[in-house]
């Protein structure tokens, strides 16, 4: 089984006080801003700062004046754990099949027709993407088969 590399919700809660701020914060400092947002232990939120640092979501650094205070920082931004956990959901309920999610999500809401705008945007920008991306292997392609023949005809000669 894959080692989880993502924030738990209890987790995610903590990371939105990091992906909120700039820079490093101390479990101090975390337990204190989390304390109007959550029901946390201060002993809680040390231990979910452990398991983020332990998937590699946070990182550390030890105080050169205090050994015993550590300064946390983001090492996965917001849009990259969220990726990774779209990932995995559709991986785990829907077979891998983006199809299949999108419009389960989409059937399950209601959307305003400026969401239904904004959606299509999005959907040509992937659009443009994916062609771009297919039209670059073609070429790569292309240049292989090319270099190919020429070996080939080279070989031939000698």
């Amino acid at each position: 089984m894959e080692r989880e590399t993502t924030p738990s919700q209890s987790e995610w809660l903590i990371m939105e006080i990091f992906w909120a701020g700039t820079g490093s914060l101390t479990a101090k400092e975390v337990i204190k801003k989390i304390q109007d947002k959550a029901d946390m232990s201060p002993r809680m939120v040390r231990v979910l700062i452990n398991r983020l640092c332990q998937k590699g979501v946070l990182g550390y650094t030890i105080d050169e004046h205090d050994l015993r205070v550590y300064h946390y920082f983001v090492l996965k931004s917001k849009e990259e754990c969220q990726k990774e956990k779209s990932r995995k959901f559709i991986n785990s309920y829907f077979g891998g099949s983006r199809k299949n999610a999108m419009a389960a999500l989409l059937q399950s809401t209601e959307l305003t027709e400026e969401q239904f705008t904004e959606l299509e945007g999005i959907l040509e920008q992937c659009m443009e993407k994916h062609e771009a991306a297919e039209k670059g292997c073609h070429v790569q392609e292309k240049a292989i088969s090319t270099a190919k023949d020429t070996l080939k005809e080279d070989s031939e000669k000698e």
